[in-house]
């Protein structure tokens, strides 16, 4: 694979970075997404560009294997190696002069998609052959579309995992237990972290098979929760953190008018749905932890050693140092459709690479942001990208403290 230089993260002068209080834990929490995961991969240049380096990457499924990128790498070669991967998986269409919108964009990205359904994408996937159907039963050929050894040789290339279980960067991926249906985290900072792991957290049925770890097989994460937030959430520090949540499905959108409208709009709904729930959730606990602590301060002594009253003593957030969450959501384009998590191009990939960029630096100048002050102990929430035409504008520019 051709190596490529990272872009603008060379040029940016010291005087122009913006740093993070070194005090603060900066966590990147990356969803699921597929193909729309290079915007993922804008948002971490950007960051990089300004000083910004996360402590901590969380991650499902394209997600994971973003972070495994940037946590299995040394830091001045993470956006190299990311830029490589994305490179490599998008280079079975060619080079075309494109039209930049209306109807013949979005017939180029169909043939891309449609490319990509029939052969896979290069160093990621390729079909099975025999399909499926023709698989003895019961093997991974005969429960899945695609092969996925070549993400195995891809990523065993790009990510030096002895680096990444030195814990320079801890990462934490998420995937679902086949036999159980539970969820399940490998976590750096509790346990050694390989290919497998990655891969698991990617296996999205019935595109990949599962994959075995330890005597059990397990699917993509994203099939109970595409964000690893509450993860996040549930995992106490002793220092005030700032979560950059990266998110490639929004929430919000216009009213569909076709059945492919339709498809992606549900698509959209079904992997952003529980972003939004995780965050109210946590929210919620946090007002009730902080209730039930100013409830005790009020309780005669003789009720204190209640074991009701010791309950709510023990309800607790894990957060006094307070957290900002920092929502940077990809903004489908108005040629993209259902296959828009599907559709490797290269032409594709460069414009969500080059979303995620703007997105961050739009964020890291706003007003609200530059403004935030070094914080009180609440949990802030940062949604500060402009929203276009196929999004909801009241949700534009808001910065939320809690």
């Amino acid at each position: 694979m051709r190596r490529v230089d990272s872009r603008a993260a060379r040029h940016v002068s010291s005087v122009q970075r913006q740093r993070e209080p070194s005090s603060d834990e900066c966590v990147l929490v990356l969803q699921g997404g597929g193909a729309l995961g290079s915007y993922q991969a804008g948002v971490f240049e950007a960051l990089s560009a300004r000083s910004i380096a996360p402590g901590w990457i969380a991650g499902i499924s394209i997600g994971a294997i973003n972070g495994a990128l940037i946590a299995g790498n040394p830091p001045e070669r993470r956006v190299e190696r990311l830029r490589e991967f994305w490179e490599h998986v998008t280079s079975g269409m060619p080079e075309l002069p494109l039209p930049t919108n209306g109807t013949p964009r979005a017939a180029l990205n169909q043939l891309s998609a449609l490319r990509t359904l029939a052969l896979g994408a290069p160093g990621f996937f390729s079909s099975w052959l025999p399909p499926a159907p023709l698989q003895p039963a019961g093997t991974p050929q005969a429960i899945s579309y695609y092969d996925t050894e070549p993400l195995r040789r891809t990523l065993d290339e790009l990510v030096d995992f002895d680096y990444l279980n030195e814990g320079h960067v801890r990462l934490s991926v998420g995937a679902v237990n086949v036999r159980t249906g539970n969820l399940t985290y490998f976590d750096s900072a509790k346990q050694r972290i390989d290919v497998r792991h990655i891969m698991a957290s990617g296996a999205l049925p019935p595109g990949f098979p599962p994959v075995e770890i330890d005597g059990e097989l397990y699917w993509d994460g994203g099939l109970v929760s595409n964000t690893p937030l509450f993860y996040v959430f549930m995992q106490p520090g002793p220092t005030r953190r700032t979560v950059f949540q990266v998110d490639l499905f929004s929430a919000r959108g216009r009213m569909p008018t076709t059945l492919r409208e339709a498809s992606e709009r549900e698509k959209d709904i079904r992997y952003s749905s529980r972003t939004r729930i995780i965050t109210t959730l946590a929210l919620e606990r946090r007002k009730v932890a902080r209730a039930a602590q100013r409830l005790m301060t009020k309780l005669p002594v003789r009720l204190r050693s209640d074991p009701d009253a010791q309950a709510l003593a023990q309800l607790n957030d894990g957060y006094g140092a307070g957290v900002d969450v920092v929502h940077l959501i990809y903004r489908s384009k108005d040629y993209e459709n259902d296959a828009k998590d599907y559709e490797f191009s290269r032409w594709t990939m460069r414009e969500h690479w080059s979303s995620g960029y703007a997105d961050v630096l739009q964020t890291l100048r706003h007003p609200a942001w530059r403004g935030r002050g070094p914080g009180d102990g609440s949990v802030r929430v940062f949604d500060l990208v402009e929203r276009d035409h196929r999004s909801d504008a009241s949700a534009k520019g808001t910065g939320r403290a809690y």
